[in-house]
C-alpha cells in the first residue's frame, strides 16, 4: 500500500502552491515535571516555521544561560516600565520574579506567516486570549504520574530544596487549570506526546481563517470558470 501511494505522487508531479497565511501563537503550559521543556526543545529543533519566544525577565541569570537567547534579562524597574507602557502582550510573577512576552516582535513574526511559540503558565496564556484570542493556540502537557512529576522536579540537581518544594506547591494548582486549554497531551512517552503536538500544530495552521492567500487562490479559480 505505502509504495503504491509512493508511485502516484512521484507520476503527478505536480507543485503545490504555496497560500499565504498569518501565523500562530503556538502555546505549551504545564505544571513542574511534566517534560515540557524537553517537549519544547524538540519541537524548535525538529519543526520548520516556528520559533521560540524570547521571554523578558527580572530572574537571575544562571551560568548557562545567554542573554538575548534564553532570556533577555531585565532590571525590575526595567520590567515595570515596559508593563506599564503595554510593551507586554503578557506577563506574570512567578517564584518571586518577573517573565513577560514583549508585543512587537510577536506581532511582526505572525504577520510574515511564521509560528511563535510560547513556554508560559496559566496566567500567560489567559492574558494571550484576552489580547489575540483568534492567534492562540494552546496545548496543556500533563505528567503521566505525579510520582513520575515529583521525581523529574528533584532530578534538577541545581536546586534546592526550598526551590523544590515551592515547584511541587505550584504544580498542584497549575494541574488545576488543564480544562482551559485547547488541547491536553499526556507525556507517558516522549516520541507519542511530540507526536501529538505536532499533529496538532499541523492541523491548526491549515485552518481557513489563518491561510490569507486562499481568498485569492479561490478567486483566481472562480474568474476561470
Amino acid at each position: 500500500m505505502s509504495k503504491k501511494k509512493k508511485t502516484l505522487t512521484k507520476k503527478s508531479g505536480t507543485k503545490r502552491e504555496k497560500i499565504a497565511r498569518r501565523g500562530l501563537m503556538f502555546v505549551l503550559s504545564s505544571p513542574s515535571g511534566a517534560g515540557k521543556t524537553t517537549l519544547t526543545r524538540l519541537l524548535v529543533q525538529k519543526e520548520e516555521n516556528i520559533e521560540l519566544s524570547i521571554s523578558v525577565t527580572t530572574r537571575k541569570r544562571r551560568p548557562s544561560e545567554v542573554d538575548g537567547v534564553h532570556y533577555h534579562f531585565l532590571t525590575r524597574p526595567e520590567f515595570e516600565k515596559m508593563r506599564d507602557a503595554g510593551e507586554l502582550l503578557e506577563w506574570a510573577e512567578v517564584h518571586g520574579n518577573y517573565y513577560g512576552t514583549p508585543a512587537k516582535p510577536v506581532e511582526k513574526t505572525i504577520a510574515k506567516g511564521k509560528d511563535i511559540l510560547f513556554d508560559i503558565d496559566y496566567q500567560g496564556t489567559r492574558q494571550l486570549y484576552k489580547k489575540a484570542a483568534s492567534d492562540v493556540v494552546s496545548i496543556f502537557i500533563l505528567p503521566p504520574s505525579i510520582a513520575e512529576m515529583k521525581k523529574r522536579i528533584r532530578r534538577r540537581a541545581a536546586e534546592d530544596e526550598q526551590t523544590i518544594k515551592k515547584r511541587l506547591e505550584t504544580a498542584k494548582h497549575e494541574l488545576k487549570r488543564w480544562g482551559e486549554y485547547d488541547y491536553v497531551v499526556i507525556n507517558d512517552d516522549l516520541d507519542a506526546a511530540f507526536a501529538d503536538i505536532h499533529a496538532i500544530l499541523s492541523a491548526e495552521r491549515m485552518k481557513r481563517v489563518r491561510r490569507t492567500g486562499v481568498v485569492a487562490f479561490a478567486k483566481k479559480l472562480q474568474s476561470k470558470l
